[in-house]
């Protein structure tokens, strides 16, 4: 009997062992699987040789053309009786925009008529000159003032003409101001009742607004970036779907005092006038250099401890870590001077979770 249950101890052990080693095994096949599912999930890329691109993004203002700009400030003295436009109204050339008492309107009309009888004496004078000229009985001398005083007569005529032309006489001493270009009112500093003056302020702003030109700010830090040429896209809030194309004009060669930064310009269509004057926009241009350098996705970068890593896939199931060098970024990739191959499998995607564990070791 004793040998009987001495026998069924150890078969009951031998069982018992036999159940550990079973669990031991489908628990390592399980982490197997486990670690196989992983691996599927890593994906990886080879670095591409390919030159630097860097995007660069300036702050940018809306402005007028200036040479497609009027400020019109009176020639005469008077007194405001009626405006007829309003800031941002479109304005025709000759448009009556508003409405002046003055004397020195009429003043001017006198003169007109006044220069015009000048120039019919002059006239006169002329031909009788030349008839005595072709007499002999006048001397070259002569004649040429002759000649000269029906000119001077003809430019004051003209002059005046030229001043009146920007006023229309509506009787009683009241004369309408009429707009000197078409265009568009961006700036209106006149109210009815006000006195004006040759010596104040333009009254009116009117802009051709078919063309504007954006002024995009240059900090020193970046002056070598920028070149006259460069291709740019111009973002805005007021169009936050719409992307804006463009390039540089022109890079002013003295900094705002200011701003402190050179301006450079941006000339922009506006034909279907998205652009108004001072409105802020965002200026982005990209600049390639030379130098080639291997590309791989940002993603796939690691920053930590102020150095860069990527994961590298030596083999099926084997990875390291690699330091490596930035020079820079340009929109999702990346451009590394050291410490890549263009034979590397770069992992880039899940190379979090496999950096975690290698560091862990």
């Amino acid at each position: 009997m004793r040998i009987i249950k001495i026998f069924i101890v150890a078969l009951i052990i031998i069982l018992l062992q036999s159940c550990s080693t079973k669990g031991n095994k489908s628990e390592k096949d399980e982490n197997l699987l486990i670690k196989d599912e992983f691996i599927a999930s890593i994906k990886t890329e080879k670095p591409v040789l390919s030159n630097r691109e860097q995007e660069l993004i300036l702050s940018g203002k809306i402005e007028c053309d200036p040479d497609k700009v009027v400020y019109y400030t009176p020639l005469i003295s008077g007194i405001v009786e009626r405006t007829y436009f309003s800031l941002g109204d479109k304005v025709k050339q000759g448009q009556a925009l508003l409405d002046v008492r003055s004397a020195d309107i009429s003043a001017y009309q006198s003169d007109l008529i006044s220069f015009e009888a000048e120039i019919e004496i002059a006239k006169r004078e002329l031909e009788s000159a030349l008839a005595l000229y072709d007499d002999k009985l006048l001397s070259e001398r002569e004649l040429l003032e002759a000649k000269s005083k029906l000119k001077q007569a003809q430019a004051a005529f003209e002059k005046a003409k030229s001043d009146m032309s920007l006023y229309l006489n509506k009787g009683n001493g009241v004369f309408a101001i009429k707009s000197p270009m078409t265009g568009y009112i961006v700036d209106k500093k006149v109210a009815p009742g006000a006195p004006i003056s040759p010596e104040g302020n333009s009254l009116f702003v009117v802009a051709d607004l078919n063309n504007v030109w954006i002024n995009a700010n240059v900090y020193a830090g970046n002056i070598k970036l920028v070149k006259v040429g460069m291709p740019v896209e111009i973002t805005t809030l007021a169009y936050q779907n719409e992307i804006f194309t463009g390039k540089i004009d022109a890079i002013s060669q003295v900094i705002d005092p200011e701003e402190k930064v050179l301006k450079a310009r941006i000339v922009m269509s506006n034909k279907d006038l998205k652009f108004k004057p001072e409105m802020f926009v965002e200026v982005k241009l990209k600049n390639e250099t030379n130098n080639n350098y291997l590309s791989i996705p940002t993603d796939a970068l690691i920053f930590d401890n102020d150095s860069y890593f990527v994961v590298i896939e030596v083999s099926h199931g084997k990875f390291e870590i690699k330091e490596v060098e930035s020079q820079g970024h340009y929109q999702k990739n990346s451009y590394i001077s050291s410490g890549l191959s263009e034979i590397d499998n770069v992992v880039v995607k899940n190379q979090l979770l496999v950096y975690s564990e290698l560091k862990g070791k």
